[in-house]
């Protein structure tokens, strides 16, 4: 019966360069995949229209709602002539003031996610190369060869 010696193995290429590069404590060679581009899908349009509607109708509410209330306050006010009520009613107009603004400024957020969502994905390709620098050095002789 004949020993076995391990170093009688024979190994591929491959095998010599993953071993070489476990020793050198080397980065493996990473080979270039291409990348699928994938479209997003337009389930999140009809969620933010859903949203918008939402929030638009709470906020002609909130403002439906504190005209009445504003309303009686001034009557209030009127009748008592008390300074503290005419306080009340002018933080109640601000605040009217504000919930009008937030429904101006929603239709501008609302256009701002429909450009968003028009525009066309944008590629971004980050070129990587792992490699020794004479693999480096090789593959710059070959772009150099191939434009002339």
């Amino acid at each position: 019966m004949q020993d076995y010696d391990p170093i009688d193995k024979p190994l591929s290429p491959k095998d010599v360069d993953d071993k070489l590069n476990e020793v050198f404590e080397i980065a493996p060679v990473v080979e270039k995949v291409p990348v699928e581009r994938v479209t997003p899908k337009k389930t999140d349009d009809e969620d933010s229209d859903t949203d918008f509607q939402y929030t638009r109708e709470n906020l002609y509410n909130i403002i439906e709602r504190g005209s009445d209330a504003m309303e009686g306050l001034l009557e209030i006010a009127r009748e008592t002539e008390h300074p503290r009520a005419y306080e009340v009613v002018g933080q109640l107009i601000d605040k009217l003031t504000n919930a009008n603004k937030e429904l101006i400024g929603l239709h501008k957020t609302m256009q701002t996610v429909k450009e968003d969502l028009i525009k066309s994905p944008t590629n971004v390709t980050n070129a990587l190369f792992v490699g020794s620098t004479a693999d480096l050095q090789k593959l710059l002789k070959q772009n150099k060869e191939t434009k002339k």
